[in-house]
C-alpha cells in the first residue's frame, strides 16, 4: 500500500515506520525535521506540521490510508481529523492511549485513584479524540490503543488483542513499541476494527 505515516519518528511512529518498510509498503513519512527519518526502502520524509491543516491535506492525498502515531496534547483533533477528511483519504489508523479503556465497567484507566498525574491531561486528550472519531460519519478509522505500559522492547509477535477492556495479565498491562507495531499494521493490511477502538497487550 500507499501510507502516509504522520509522526514518523516518534517512540511508536519509529517503529511503525520500519514495520510497514519491512512489509514492503511505500510510505510518506510526515515530520517536523525530515533529517530524522531514517533511510528505508521505499520510505520518503516530508515536512509537515499537524496543526496546519490545509497544507496537511494535500500532503495526504493520493494515499492508500493515513497513520498518525502523534502525542494528542501536541495536535488539534478538529484539524488533524479535518485534514484527513479534506485529503479525500478513507482509510485513517490512530495510534491511541491505554487512558480511555475500562479497568471495570464504566470506569476507565484515566479515572482511577492511581492513574499518574503527569500523564493525565494526555490521556484525557486522547480520550477526546477518540470521541471526536465516534462522531464522524465519513472516515473508516481504528484507534488502536496500548496497554498500560507502552515500552520499547521485543519484537515477539505475540499478543492479544482486545476492545474496550485493559488487557492485563500476571505482569501487569504492557506491550512493546515493537509489537505495537505489528498489530497496527496487521489492522491495515486486513482489516478488522472498522470504525471501532481495540487495544493490544501480552
Amino acid at each position: 500500500m500507499n501510507v502516509a505515516l504522520i509522526g514518523a519518528t516518534g517512540n511508536a511512529g519509529s517503529r511503525i515506520l520500519a514495520e510497514l518498510a519491512n512489509r514492503g509498503h511505500s510510505v510518506t513519512a510526515i515530520v517536523r525535521n525530515p533529517g530524522q527519518v531514517p533511510s528505508l526502502p521505499g520510505v520518503a520524509a516530508t515536512k509537515g506540521d499537524v496543526n496546519d491543516q490545509t497544507d496537511l491535506a494535500a500532503l495526504l492525498k493520493g494515499h492508500d490510508a493515513v497513520i498518525s502515531s502523534v502525542m494528542f496534547i501536541a495536535s488539534d483533533p478538529t484539524k488533524l481529523i479535518g485534514a484527513v477528511q479534506a485529503s479525500g483519504m478513507k482509510r485513517y489508523l490512530v495510534v491511541g492511549g491505554a487512558g480511555s479503556l475500562e479497568v471495570a465497567p464504566g470506569l476507565k484507566v484515566v479515572d482511577t485513584p492511581d492513574f499518574p498525574a503527569e500523564y493525565k491531561e494526555e490521556a484525557t486528550a486522547g480520550g477526546v479524540f477518540l470521541d471526536a472519531l465516534r462522531g464522524s460519519d465519513d472516515l473508516d478509522w481504528t484507534f488502536l490503543s496500548p496497554s498500560a505500559m507502552f515500552v520499547p522492547g521485543e519484537r515477539t509477535g505475540e499478543f492479544r488483542l482486545g476492545i474496550d477492556q485493559l488487557l492485563v495479565n500476571d505482569e501487569g498491562s504492557s506491550i512493546s513499541f515493537e509489537d505495537y507495531a505489528i498489530a497496527l499494521v496487521d489492522e491495515l493490511e486486513k482489516p478488522a476494527h472498522i470504525r471501532q477502538r481495540f487495544t493490544v497487550g501480552y
